[in-house]
């Protein structure tokens, strides 16, 4: 899952996600599959992007799905139901967990934030 260790260039050269995402400030976990990212979010940047297990690394959310639904949701067009995170998470994809009151509150940001990946793909074309 290379592309998504690139998150944080791909959040930064998006000068209107930075915007809109300029009073998010936590730190949530991202899983691909088995594996963990923990990623903290200053003021609308990814600010660090870590991979791995890490004890006693506290995170406000949590999203994670399968490496085949992540697969499928960073397609540059998605099929649907496999388009959207709240998609992704109706048909057993993905989960999400812990305090969903600053991933509800900023939910558009998180979503952008999570599809950027999809980028890529389009660049790579």
């Amino acid at each position: 899952m290379a592309q998504f260790e690139q998150l944080p260039r791909l959040v930064d050269d998006d000068v209107d996600l930075v915007r809109r995402g300029a009073w998010v400030d936590l730190q949530f976990q991202v899983g691909l599959g088995a594996v963990p990212y923990h990623l903290t979010v200053a003021r609308g940047r990814i600010t660090s992007l870590d991979r791995g297990p890490i004890l006693m690394r506290c995170s406000r959310f949590q999203v994670s799905a399968t490496a085949e639904g992540w697969r499928r949701f960073w397609h540059p067009v998605p099929e649907p139901g496999w388009h959207d995170l709240l998609a992704l998470t109706k048909r057993g994809a993905a989960r999400i967990d812990g305090d969903l009151q600053p991933l509800l509150a900023n939910l558009q940001y998180f979503k952008d934030v999570l599809a950027a990946p999809r980028r890529l793909a389009s660049e790579a074309r």
